[in-house]
């Protein structure tokens, strides 16, 4: 594929016809997209000229971003919309000296939540007034889609004020029963920091963060949940013992016990999903849900959150299951096999003697 043939706009259509999830511009590779997690080739292998060709092509069709930025610093990041097509979310980077980008393919639809396969115990979560929810999980995980979902059930059910603050905005929401402020990380506002803390001026009963990423976020988001607000965040983290030691971990030794203390107040639930493969060639959620317990806060408090685990793991609550068995309830159902479950489970061998 040389210069002169390569089309960003053809290629969008092209990943969005079918139904890729990812595009990747690479020079030395073809043209590349994944489909349910897996990688297809397109073409021959772009050369630089071909893969600058295509990101300045990006640029110009997103009308509100110039190349400058990404031409001076190495990187950049962004999402534009394609009337009648998609959104996109664009990763611009350099590589050995050429220019490449990672192009994530976002639907106007907003998912659906049962299609999906996000259970009933997690769109409750929708339910709570204040207080803070978490969704964790590595990247490309699903994570937004699933806040995605508590925000739109919210928008439906409720006559909240919601305000999202992301990097870049994903889904688009329309107001419904709710009105939504969508606000984009250095183009609505310098900072997530800058915003949460303008954000609770704004008379939100809900604030939607796209990630919490150092101290002083965390700590306004639990400030905000611990003064009648609903925050939604994300974490990159796996299990809820693990995502409550990392908030923790972030603060200075002499503020920890004081954090625990407030974390085991404000904190009313952490999902941890993974997208694992299906038997059908697509890609399933596995969710762990940790609900928050007078003896989980007790245990936040006390310092033991490494019993967290111990208590998620022997729960017959519906809205508290550890990823373990989560995807035995998918193996028993017959949409995994016995070999993912093994692959993406916590404890293999308590696993083993399961199945």
């Amino acid at each position: 594929m040389s210069e002169t043939t390569i089309n960003a706009a053809e290629i969008l259509h092209d990943a969005t016809a079918v139904g890729a999830s990812d595009i990747f511009i690479v020079a030395g590779l073809p043209l590349s997209y994944r489909v349910n997690g897996v990688l297809f080739h397109k073409g021959e292998r772009l050369m630089p000229d071909s893969t600058e060709a295509f990101i300045r092509q990006i640029y110009d069709l997103t009308r509100s971003h110039t190349i400058d930025t990404f031409l001076k610093n190495g990187d950049d990041d962004f999402s534009f919309s394609i009337p009648g097509l998609s959104r996109f979310r664009v990763s611009t980077y350099k590589q050995r000296g050429s220019l490449a980008a990672v192009i994530r393919v976002i639907t106007f639809e907003l998912p659906n939540p049962t299609q999906l396969g996000i259970p009933n115990a997690v769109m409750a979560l929708s339910e709570y007034t204040k207080g803070m929810v978490l969704v964790t999980g590595p990247a490309g995980s699903g994570k937004s889609t699933t806040l995605a979902c508590l925000v739109d059930r919210i928008n439906t059910t409720k006559q909240d004020h919601i305000i999202t603050l992301e990097d870049p905005l994903e889904y688009l929401h329309h107001h419904k029963e709710s009105i939504v402020s969508q606000r984009e990380i250095s183009t609505d506002t310098e900072n997530y920091l800058v915003a949460l803390r303008a954000a609770l001026r704004q008379s939100p009963d809900v604030i939607l963060l796209g990630e919490m990423r150092d101290f002083e976020t965390i700590q306004t988001a639990m400030t905000a949940a611990e003064t009648g607000h609903l925050v939604l965040s994300s974490l990159h983290t796996i299990g809820a013992a693990n995502t409550i030691s990392r908030i923790i971990d972030v603060f200075d030794a002499s503020q920890q016990r004081q954090i625990a203390v407030q974390l085991s107040m404000v904190l009313k639930a952490v999902v941890s999903q993974q997208l694992v493969p299906a038997k059908n060639g697509t890609l399933v959620p596995a969710f762990e849900i940790m609900a928050m317990t007078p003896a989980i806060s007790n245990m936040i408090r006390d310092n033991k959150v490494h019993q967290i685990d111990g208590i998620i793991y022997t729960s017959a609550r519906e809205d508290m299951i550890s990823m373990d068995n989560s995807l035995l309830n998918l193996y028993r159902k017959g949409i995994i096999t016995q070999e993912t479950v093994i692959q993406y489970c916590t404890n293999p061998e308590m696993t083993r003697k399961k199945l």
